[in-house]
This record gives structure tokens, sequence and C-alpha cells, in this order.
């Protein structure tokens, strides 16, 4: 009963985690879609490098919270992976990626931060 009951869901979880994966890209070119076009806009508006790298320190936080939000995507297609497929290499593979994409997201987010302060520094 068990045995049949995993044949009918895991078909569907793998489709599950091939969405999150798609997902996952999606939103990342959607980010990065999105800053190239703020920074075509911000330099053809703002004459003066001030003002332009003003907006630019704004365009690298926006796109960096996609990433943070790619990464977290990924993070999850990961788990449920795993839990379809619990060997012990899986795991493994699974707590590497956990911990290069949190350590990722840990740099991108502190990036983002300075990004902030440097943005705030502009503006005075």
């Amino acid at each position: 009963m068990k045995q049949q009951m995993m044949h009918l869901v895991l078909p569907l979880f793998e489709t599950i985690v091939f969405l999150l994966y798609i997902l996952c890209i999606l939103v990342l070119m959607w980010g990065i879609v999105l800053a190239i076009k703020d920074f075509f806009q911000t330099e053809l508006r703002h004459p003066t490098r001030v003002d332009s790298s003003y907006n630019i320190t704004g365009i690298r936080s926006f796109l960096g919270s996609y990433i943070l939000l790619s990464l977290e995507i990924l993070i999850a297609a990961d788990i449920v992976e795993s839990i379809i497929n619990p060997s012990i290499q899986d795991l493994i593979i699974l707590a590497s990626m956990v911990v290069i994409r949190t350590v990722m997201a840990y740099f991108l987010h502190k990036e983002m931060m300075d990004a902030k302060k440097e943005q705030e520094e502009l503006k005075k």
C-alpha cells in the first residue's frame, strides 16, 4: 500500500521540483530585465553622475532582492527533492548546496545593506 502510494505521489513531487526550478529562473530573469530597464532609464534621465550613482545603488539593491528570492526558491526545491530521494548522497549534496546558498544569501544581503547605506550617504 505504502509503495503504491509513493509511485502515485512521486511524479507529482518531481513535477513540483521542476516547477520550482522554472520559477527560480523566471524570478531571476524578471529581476534582471527590470534592473536593466531601470539602469537605462536612469542613465538617460540623470545627467549628473551623483544622481545616476544614487539610482544605480537602488537598482543594485532591487536586483539583489530578486537574486535572494531565487536562491530561496532553489533551496525549497532542493529540500523537496531530498524528501523524495532520501539517499545519504542526496542529503550531503543538499546540505552542501544549502550552506553555499545560505552563505551567498548572507553576503548578498550584507551588500544590499551596504548599498542602502551608501545610497543614504549620497542623498545627504
